[in-house]
């Protein structure tokens, strides 16, 4: 029988990115802490920050001629939202507005490579790169601190199914916010915005897809990645969707537009029913559909439950999604208020993603790195870098997060963040970075990471317990798999044997540093 503390704490990295020493302190009942989940991340804060926009390096010099607009290549989208009179982000239940940056100016294009010097093109990666690694680190820092634990991680779990990578920040943040203001709303909603998105529609080749020239791509990842699944249409239903979305595309600005002189308005027949759909009438087919219901519950219950599938969990899950007009908060609430949810099977027997296991240090000790940069090195070397998918489907996840090197690396990671410990990886060479080509002395890090952290809610936490038991109650707050015996022997000759003032630092480094940490 699982006590209180442990569900809390299962609860909280499940749907969060970890408990705090406060959280475990306060001693909620797991229902209350997810009544509270929910009530903290019914609220919308957007990711954003002057050092997330993209600005061209090169603007000044080839100013764009007034009237001519920006190049037929560029995405411009800007994050924006209404606020409610109470100041407060106001519900958005379509795509977000894409407006001027709040100063007034437009984002800039980017500017035709084939036009630019080496070295301009060099500035150019250079500032696009700058971009998306604000946008990286900004989110790993959201995800650490935010209140908004369950939308953070939804937010994460939608950026790995939709997943996207696009050489412009500005459109890949607008996704990203799309996807955050809609994460627990309607799977309907969510996916016609995320559908007209530029930053999809350009991935998936969407804006080449013209009547008697129909491109599938987008049309077949929306059923076989995003909805359906293999098995349950047909390639006659791929082509007569990608009928369907011809005309789907963006402006010169970054907005979603319909071209109505490119769409294929005849007749078509998908999944069973015919008409003269449009890309909108093909969503809502889909959704009509029990097995989109499944589909979408057995990936969230893969994501927040169990790698492993479990039908009668499963089905009577995907039928409430399915009858609820797929609320995405109702089918949480009821998955993480189930008893099986808590069941020894489900419990420290994920392992971490890379990206679950920095926040959850971040979140958990208060961590704070003198130079951000190294969580960008540690997400490639551990093979997860937020906004850089390997592929259209996204992280394969589950065992694919652990191998012979990565392991070691997440093994080294609390004495680099804890101790100050030197860490040494020379990168592979990466296709989806803006600069895939690097030479090794440019991949190879090799320094020093200097960090703070806050032990002093964890000593709070051990205030009651006497020293030779501190180092069990702390594989209890930090480890959700049992400490084996032997472990907890080596880690409390260990601390007897640190001073004083680092005696806890020790502690928590060791217990850190165990196979056991990388599981939740």
């Amino acid at each position: 029988m699982m006590t209180t503390q442990q569900q809390l704490q299962h609860l909280y990295w499940r749907a969060g990115f970890g408990p705090r020493p406060e959280d475990v302190a306060a001693g909620l009942p797991p229902r209350k802490a997810l009544r509270q989940l929910l009530q903290a991340s019914a609220r919308v804060e957007l990711l954003d920050s002057p050092q997330m926009r993209y600005t061209e390096p090169l603007a000044q010099f080839r100013p764009v001629t007034p009237g001519n607009g920006t190049p037929q290549n560029s995405m411009v989208t800007t994050p924006d939202q209404t606020m409610s009179a109470g100041g407060t982000p106001a519900p958005v239940a379509a795509v977000p507005a894409r407006s001027a940056l709040p100063n007034g100016r437009t984002q800039p294009p980017l500017l035709r490579r084939k036009e630019m010097t080496p070295q301009e093109r060099k500035m150019q990666n250079q500032s696009i790169r700058d971009a998306f690694y604000a946008m990286n680190t900004g989110w790993l820092q959201r995800m650490a601190t935010s209140p908004a634990q369950l939308r953070e991680k939804l937010t994460l779990f939608w950026h790995g199914h939709f997943a996207c990578r696009v050489r412009r920040p500005d459109a890949a943040l607008h996704l990203n916010n799309t996807i955050r203001q809609l994460a627990l709303g309607k799977f309907g909603d969510l996916l016609l915005a995320v559908s007209k998105e530029p930053a999809m529609l350009q991935f998936l080749n969407n804006q080449q897809n013209r009547k008697q020239r129909p491109n599938e791509n987008f049309a077949r990842e929306v059923m076989e990645l995003f909805t359906l699944g293999r098995g349950h249409y047909s390639e006659a239903d791929v082509k007569e969707a990608a009928r369907a979305f011809t005309g789907w595309g963006y402006d010169n600005q970054g907005a979603f537009v319909f071209r109505a002189n490119q769409h294929d308005d005849g007749p078509k027949t998908f999944l069973g029913r015919t008409g003269n759909f449009g890309g909108e009438d093909v969503l809502n087919v889909i959704l009509e559909q029990p097995a989109c219901a499944e589909f979408i519950t057995t990936k969230l219950y893969r994501f927040f439950v169990n790698d492993v599938p479990n039908p009668a969990h499963i089905k009577p899950l995907a039928q409430s999604f399915f009858r609820s007009g797929y609320n995405i908060s109702t089918l949480l609430e009821e998955l993480f208020s189930a008893e099986w949810f808590y069941a020894p099977a489900n419990v420290g027997t994920r392992i971490k993603s890379p990206v679950e296991l920095l926040a959850g240090i971040k979140r958990t000790l208060g961590l704070q790195l003198v130079d951000d940069k190294p969580l960008i090195v540690f997400q490639k070397a551990l093979g997860q870098t937020l906004f850089e998918p390997p592929n259209v489907a996204g992280w394969p996840g589950g065992r694919n997060w652990i191998d012979s090197s990565s392991l070691l690396y997440r093994l080294q990671l609390p004495s680099v963040l804890l101790r100050n410990a030197e860490f040494n990886v020379a990168l592979k060479q990466d296709e989806n970075d803006i600069a895939p080509n690097l030479s090794k002395a440019d991949r190879t890090f090799q320094q020093q990471v200097k960090t703070t952290v806050r032990l002093a809610p964890v000593q709070a936490l051990l205030a009651k317990t006497p020293p030779a038991q501190q180092a069990a109650q702390l594989g209890q707050f930090l480890l959700q798999a049992p400490l084996r015996p032997d472990n907890l022997a080596l880690i409390q000759q260990a601390a007897d044997k640190a001073p004083a003032e680092g005696r806890l630092r020790t502690m928590v480094t060791s217990l850190l540093s165990l196979p056991e940490y990388q599981l939740m």
